[in-house]
């Protein structure tokens, strides 16, 4: 697995690239935003690990170039803590965000989670029009929805949210990028429509819809979906 670094710290990025390449991984490393981009284009970069402030472009920047084309793992490593720096990382298309300082063993723990997802969710869509997650499934060719081998009926937009779940599988949402998701058009308004949307799916999918099995909000962020009692 091929893995980039964009890290402006040179004692951080050879501490990476060491302990990285210790477990296997391939790293291209560099120490600016323009040179990350110039490595993704021209290189096979199977998941992408970004400092926030860095020279010539930011790490926000970095991250909206490589979704213009690309799905890969990103994972933000940076000393910018605040909540609201997380909500933009993760709506802009991030999969992960880890502070600093940071446990390597803890790094490592996500960078495998990550990559082991990512592979997991291209066989799906490569090759199966059935999308499943425990007891949940999508038949994507007849747009019908299974909960333990029952059929579900939900609305379009429903569907659309938790079809959108099932293909990236533990994965944070906010609720601008669920918006996007299930409305086809950017998030323009504050109001409860993703919650008033989330609870009647929980309230046609899970068990207890108070205490869901799968549906789970991550507080301040917004939802991901994740099956209690599974071990990432």
């Amino acid at each position: 697995m091929n893995i980039l670094i964009a890290e402006d710290e040179e004692d951080i990025r050879n501490l990476l690239t060491l302990h990285l390449e210790s477990n296997g991984y391939k790293v291209f490393s560099c120490s600016n935003g323009l040179q990350a981009l110039e490595i993704q284009a021209t290189q096979k970069i199977d998941m992408a690990i970004l400092d926030v402030m860095m020279p010539a472009l930011d790490g926000f920047q970095v991250l909206k170039k490589i979704r213009e084309d690309s799905d890969i793992p990103v994972l933000f490593l940076t000393a910018r803590d605040q909540d609201m720096d997380k909500v933009l990382g993760l709506g802009l298309g991030a999969d992960d965000y880890l502070t600093k300082p940071f446990s390597m063993a803890e790094l490592l723990a996500r960078i495998a989670a990550l990559l082991r997802r990512y592979q997991r969710y291209a066989e799906k869509i490569d090759h199966s029009p059935v999308v499943s997650y425990g007891a949940l499934r999508i038949d994507k060719e007849s747009c019908t929805v299974y909960v333990s081998g029952e059929p579900v009926r939900l609305n379009a937009k429903e569907y659309k949210l938790l079809l959108h779940f099932l293909e990236n599988p533990e994965k944070v949402f906010t609720k601008q990028q669920l918006y996007a998701a299930a409305w086809d058009h950017e998030y323009y308004s504050d109001d409860n429509t993703i919650m008033v949307h989330i609870s009647h799916l929980r309230n046609k999918v899970e068990q207890d819809p108070q205490n869901p099995e799968y549906i789970h909000t991550v507080r301040g962020i917004g939802y991901k979906l994740h099956k209690t009692g599974d071990v990432s």
